[in-house]
């Protein structure tokens, strides 16, 4: 029971992502693209244990002390509790480990260190498993909370052997654009809490901020009323966000044209517009299609076809969609709308960021026993995409 008791956090995402704080004993497997920030995040988060808690141990195999003394510097890391060591070696890891008793310890990176009971080079499969197990043995027998930062593949996948992953208790997986300042922290797999939540921050000059109102930062620089923009009402988690979907149809200079899709799936995106073909009857097979979420999000719910759909319209056509407006619904084959879960979650965001009407399927209105709908949006209900573009595309005159 001890055992399960959890370092609590002060940094808001982190802990809502981990389930409620740091477990003693467990390891957390943290993945991402190089440069992403995960040495960043991690840093700031070893800083505030060791400040509050009690000493941190950074492992640091692929940096001298130097280098992230420096980083240190620039986030502002003051604390004389946390210890950085150098060193690739995991035996002489372990040794630092069982005479400091840290609370907590994070080796940067899990490829890069190697044990020499092993013949092989390291980052190769035995030694990424060999230390792995090594680490974790150590840190469950003395509850020390361990996290391992891991190297990705070109495909974006934890690099390393499939087992990695499973022997840890918490894999933590830090996506978003290199030239976006926006990072999204997501729970794949975790023992100790739900998969469902995800934290998000912004990269900045002194590290990694906490974004509490994600839906109003990636609105901030929305155009309202023009062609080709719609919000979304997505969910990443359980937390409803608000994202800006553009959309631009032009005239093809070829006889194949184009379709791109930047932030959405891009089988969802000739999906959508081969309904937008047969079933509203927009003739786009003469079109280049460009669909682009703002911000570097990923969105890969259905919920957002409907306003991807009505972006791509409202370029077409060359009318704006109603600035007050809010969209939410998966599209079928057939044209019909059909309904998302959360709604009354999804509405009630739309509702405090000012948005007064918000078109979702007719079908999720007529549920009994469901959550009421908030106040302060009109809540209209359509049955069809072509009924929607109707409300949501603002005609001239």
């Amino acid at each position: 029971q001890e055992r399960m008791q959890r370092l609590p956090l002060k940094i808001a995402e982190l802990n809502r992502v981990l389930g409620g704080g740091i477990v003693p004993g467990g390891c957390v497997l943290v993945g991402g693209d190089p440069g992403i920030g995960k040495s960043t995040l991690l840093a700031q988060m070893a800083a505030e244990v060791a400040e509050s808690i009690g000493p941190v141990l950074y492992v640091s195999a692929e940096e001298s002390v130097h280098q992230v003394g420096r980083r240190a510097t620039r986030l502002g890391i003051q604390t004389n509790k946390l210890f950085v060591l150098s060193e690739i070696e995991v035996e002489q890891i372990i040794e630092h480990m069982e005479s400091m008793k840290p609370t907590l310890v994070i080796v940067d990176s899990i490829q890069a260190i190697y044990s020499s009971a092993s013949n092989s080079v390291a980052g190769s499969v035995s030694q990424v498993r060999d230390c792995a197990a090594a680490l974790l043995r150590v840190g469950k027998q003395w509850d020390i909370p361990i996290f391992l930062v891991g190297h990705v593949t070109k495909e974006g996948s934890i690099a390393g052997p499939k087992v990695l992953e499973h022997m840890v208790d918490v894999v933590l997986q830090l996506e978003g654009e290199r030239f976006h300042a926006y990072r999204i922290l997501r729970s794949v797999k975790n023992r100790f809490g739900s998969t469902n939540e995800v934290g998000i921050f912004e990269m900045s000059e002194g590290g990694m901020a906490e974004v509490r109102n994600p839906s109003e930062v990636f609105l901030a620089e929305r155009l309202p009323n023009a062609n080709g923009s719609a919000i979304a009402v997505s969910m990443e988690g359980t937390r409803p966000l608000l994202v800006e979907v553009q959309a631009l149809s032009s005239h093809s200079a070829f006889s194949q044209p184009r379709r791109t899709a930047n932030g959405i799936d891009f089988n969802r995106l000739l999906l959508l517009t081969a309904v937008l073909s047969k079933r509203v009857g927009m003739d786009l097979s003469d079109q280049d299609i460009f669909v682009n979420i703002v911000g570097g999000l990923d969105i890969d719910e259905p919920a957002a076809d409907l306003a991807v759909a009505t972006a791509i319209a409202s370029s077409f056509r060359n009318f704006p969609v109603a600035a007050d407006v809010a969209l939410v619904g998966e599209i079928g084959l057939s044209g019909e709308l059909r309904s998302v879960g959360q709604l009354p979650r999804r509405l009630q965001e739309a509702a405090k960021l000012g948005f007064t009407r918000a078109l979702v399927p007719r079908s999720a209105l007529k549920r009994k026993g469901g959550d009421a709908m908030p106040e302060g949006i009109e809540v209209i209900g359509v049955r069809t995409l072509g009924e929607a573009l109707d409300v949501a595309l603002v005609k001239p005159g």
